[in-house]
């Protein structure tokens, strides 16, 4: 708050593990800032984490950034002069954004490049106070079909402005301390140590072995099921006991196959609901036939063919730019 009220801009990164309240901090920054009737803005680089701050958005949509910030070696927003965007960046006291580790370093320099050209001032972020939040432990920039040093470069912390960042840090676990939930802290002091290298790597095989409490492993998806879903025939229509338990899953194939074996374990009948996939362009309709846009698997949309039973639990996309509608 006092960069704030010095107006001299500035580089800070919150590093702050899960639980340590680092959502509840930007909330009352981002409050303070607000009632004195300046412009704060927030952003964040995950559907989820744009979803828990008042007034924000994810970040590629509101800096316009490029698709393939990969293969662009400077990028910049493709945000106008005259834009209500371009005039809202000049104007805001402070620029938030969430879960920044997330996002390719190119990201941040694309949005250093724009506030240096709107705001037409030469110093870092165009004089800009910027407070990137995040947790270098948890996901890094995911880059399709590359290796782990193509991942690390793509980090915030490969950037030429990490230099300028001056780190802040949150340590003491919320959650754990409202709650005085021993188990919890358990857990939260494992996590740490897992995210800060300190568990021994075997050397062979460059992987890790959890601790003996750290978890209930099972040997196999039946297992699994059983263990977090018990009598599921009974309890699927109790939302609130399906609220309080998930299966987490790296690949969106071992999603499917879960969710198909769980379906099948409900009574009732199958129904598929199927997309109506469609070229924009009529001119193309010979070259993409309707069968090849039918086997397309996009992340993040629904399959072609959606199978549900009466009971079973859906996700609805929600569009958090409600004035473009």
């Amino acid at each position: 708050m006092k960069a704030i009220d010095d107006g001299n801009g500035g580089l800070y990164f919150l590093d702050a593990p899960g639980g340590t309240g680092k959502t509840f901090l930007m909330s009352v920054v981002l409050a303070a800032v607000r009632a004195r009737s300046n412009i704060a803005v927030a952003f964040a680089s995950s559907g989820i984490a744009a979803t828990l701050l008042e007034g924000c958005r994810m970040a590629h949509s509101a800096l316009k950034l490029p698709l393939n910030l990969q293969t662009i070696e400077e990028p910049t927003c493709n945000i106008t002069k005259n834009s209500a965007m371009a005039k809202v960046l000049s104007a805001s006291k402070i620029i938030i954004w969430d879960e920044c580790t997330m996002a390719h370093k190119r990201a941040l320099e694309a949005l250093n490049r724009t506030l240096k050209d709107l705001r037409n001032d030469s110093r870092c972020f165009g004089g800009a106070m910027i407070l990137l939040s995040g947790d270098c432990r948890q996901t890094l920039p995911v880059i399709s079909r590359s290796t782990a040093a193509d991942e690390i470069n793509a980090c915030l912390k490969s950037s030429n402005l990490w230099r300028y960042v001056k780190k802040l840090q949150l340590t003491t676990n919320m959650r754990v301390a409202l709650l005085n939930d021993t188990s919890a802290e358990d857990f939260s002091e494992q996590l740490l140590t897992i995210g800060n290298g300190q568990v021994p790597v075997d050397e062979s095989s460059g992987l890790i072995s959890f601790p003996n409490n750290f978890c209930n492993f099972v040997s196999s998806k039946d297992e699994l099921i059983n263990n977090v879903f018990p009598d599921i025939i009974s309890n699927y229509e109790n939302n609130e006991w399906l609220s309080d338990r998930a299966i987490l899953a790296a690949k969106n194939k071992d999603v499917d196959d879960l969710n198909y074996i769980i379906q099948n374990k409900i009574i009732g009948t199958m129904h598929s609901f199927k997309s109506i996939d469609c070229v924009t362009n009529e001119d193309e309709a010979t070259n993409y036939q309707i069968e090849f846009l039918n086997s397309l698997d996009v992340p993040g949309l629904p399959p072609h063919n959606l199978r549900l039973k009466v009971g079973s639990v859906v996700i609805m996309l929600r569009n958090i730019n409600i004035p473009k509608l």
